[in-house]
């Protein structure tokens, strides 16, 4: 897997030059996904438990996160399921959007085309301007109509192979972590003090706004923090002179960034310890198909093939 991550990373560093891919353009991106179990909610002593980042069935909810590699955090798209009343407060760093049975992935992603990154790209007066998006590899489903969407919107995906998430995607070195056991910690807290009367799922949906919104604020005053998040995954390459860094002392690196951002997040010392779930194992074929011939212009949505240099492994 290691050797697989090393292709895709030195695939990436090739396009930013050779598109000359300012930071502000170079982004990562995916969901965190929140289940709530009203079952558990309406018990009397595990409510602590009723909120969780992996579960069965359809999530309660939707986060999509996006870093820029200028150390920017972008506001994030939640898609909650179920119709319900629009809050009262919304955090300036949030976008909701709510359906009765939720939404598919394509969907998702063209809702996040739309209202993220085509606003970023009007912001600073960009528009049309190509940008790299680093997606995992459960986005290889995305839909051509999607593509399509992603691909006038300006952002390329660039679907980074099965099993190696920790190493090349930004989002998974730091800032996930720290925001689930962030909000983890918010929901503990919550459910120790009785119940309120209102403490349904537009008030529960409210309170969670309010928690990402002040996340959200935290993180954006750490640019250093996240710029340092696409160094460690190798997105962008070593400042000149610098060493190349072993793995230990790159994962060295990780745990003292998180614990930074567990920091600035007050939650250092309190983390829940819930295992992630394993990175699904590589599958050599794919990644055959994903680094040879057409399926390399693919992965690449958007840039023309002559722009893209084939690689072998």
């Amino acid at each position: 897997v290691r050797g697989d991550a090393g292709a895709f990373i030195e695939f990436v560093q090739r396009q930013i030059r050779r598109q000359q891919l300012p930071p502000a353009m170079i982004a990562a991106v995916d969901e965190l996904s929140l289940f709530l179990d009203a079952e558990v909610l309406a018990s009397d002593e595990r409510k602590e438990s009723a909120l969780q980042t992996v579960g069965n069935g359809e999530p309660w909810c939707e986060l999509v996160l996006t870093l820029l590699a200028d150390g920017r955090v972008l506001p994030a798209l939640v898609v909650s399921r179920g119709q319900l009343p629009q809050p009262a407060e919304l955090p300036d760093s949030v976008l909701l959007e709510s359906k009765e049975n939720g939404c598919g992935d394509d969907e998702i992603m063209e809702l996040w085309a739309e209202r993220v990154w085509r606003k970023h790209t009007e912001c600073r007066g960009a528009a049309g301007a190509k940008g790299m998006l680093l997606l995992d590899c459960h986005r290889t489903h995305l839909s051509e109509e999607v593509l399509a969407v992603l691909s006038a919107a300006g952002a390329l995906p660039a679907v980074i192979p099965a099993g190696c998430s920790s190493r090349a995607q930004p989002l998974d070195v730091c800032v996930k972590r720290s925001l689930k056991n962030f909000l983890r910690k918010k929901w503990r807290e919550r459910a120790r003090r009785p119940p309120r009367p209102d403490a349904d799922s537009a008030a529960l949906l409210q309170l969670l706004l309010g928690w990402l919104g002040e996340a959200l604020e935290i993180l954006g005053r750490c640019p250093e923090m996240i710029r340092k998040s696409f160094l460690l995954a190798s997105v962008l390459p070593a400042p000149a002179g610098a060493a190349e860094a072993s793995p230990r002392r790159s994962g060295d690196e990780q745990e003292e960034l998180i614990a930074a951002m567990e920091q600035r997040l007050q939650i250092a010392g309190s983390r829940e310890s819930s295992p992630e779930l394993p990175e699904p194992e590589a599958d050599p074929e794919a990644l055959q198909r994903l680094f040879e011939g057409e399926s390399e212009a693919e992965s690449f949505y958007g840039f023309e093939e002559a722009d893209l240099e084939l690689m072998e492994i």
